[in-house]
């Protein structure tokens, strides 16, 4: 990890751990308000199959861990902020969460019959994403699955000062044609596309885009 990435890696970090216990109240009943999301969720399950082993990488609060685990999935959460980790262990105790970078997995080659980074690449540079997933494929098994979930749109969100704590940090959005391209090059076959509206009553102002992708073989 260059110096550059470890900088804006430790400025995530910082972000999460100042506001955990305030993003995980406010969002705590999103999840279950939003059944395409859920839906998007149980096709990538479906791909991946019945016991998978899977990845949440940027798990946060780990609501979306637990969901697919009740899918029947055999997955465990990474995050960054020991802050987002501590409510994960707090509400999920019996599932695995674990620090980490997606920059760098601590996970052997094809490990995974899974991976999900849902919403936990919208703080990363446009130009490093190949890298992160180059990552990811290298984790994943021959014929494994990826899904991505971010906000769909071209300029960036700057949340400075949340809930009163004295942190910035920029949200990224992403146009899921530009994300589809650069999954290719990183060698990865597009699944599914999916974009659906924003949902103004969850406070969103963009569209929402999902996306599965599969690794060769």
């Amino acid at each position: 990890m260059t110096s550059t990435d470890a900088d804006h890696v430790a400025t995530t970090r910082t972000f999460y751990d100042a506001v955990a216990e305030d993003y995980a109240a406010t969002f705590r009943d999103a999840l279950p308000a939003m059944p395409l999301d859920r839906a998007a969720m149980a096709g990538f399950a479906g791909l991946v199959g019945e016991g998978g082993k899977v990845a949440d990488v940027g798990c946060g609060p780990g609501r979306v861990t637990a969901y697919l685990a009740s899918l029947g999935l055999s997955v465990f959460g990474l995050d960054l902020s020991e802050s987002m980790l501590a409510i994960a262990r707090r509400e999920n105790p019996g599932l695995r969460f674990e620090q980490g970078a997606m920059q760098r997995l601590d996970l052997p080659d094809g490990s995974l019959d899974g991976v999900v980074s849902w919403y936990s690449t919208i703080h990363t540079p446009l130009d490093e994403l190949a890298g992160i997933y180059e990552e990811f494929r290298r984790v994943l098994r021959p014929g494994g699955h990826l899904m991505l979930a971010f906000q769909s749109g071209d300029e960036p969100r700057r949340h400075e000062h949340p809930w009163g704590h004295p942190v910035t940090l920029d949200f990224r959005r992403m146009r899921p044609e530009r994300v589809a391209g650069i999954l290719e090059g990183a060698g990865y076959t597009l699944v599914q596309r999916t974009v659906r509206m924003a949902d103004t009553a969850q406070g969103e102002s963009t569209p929402q885009a999902f996306l599965i992708a599969r690794t060769p073989g």
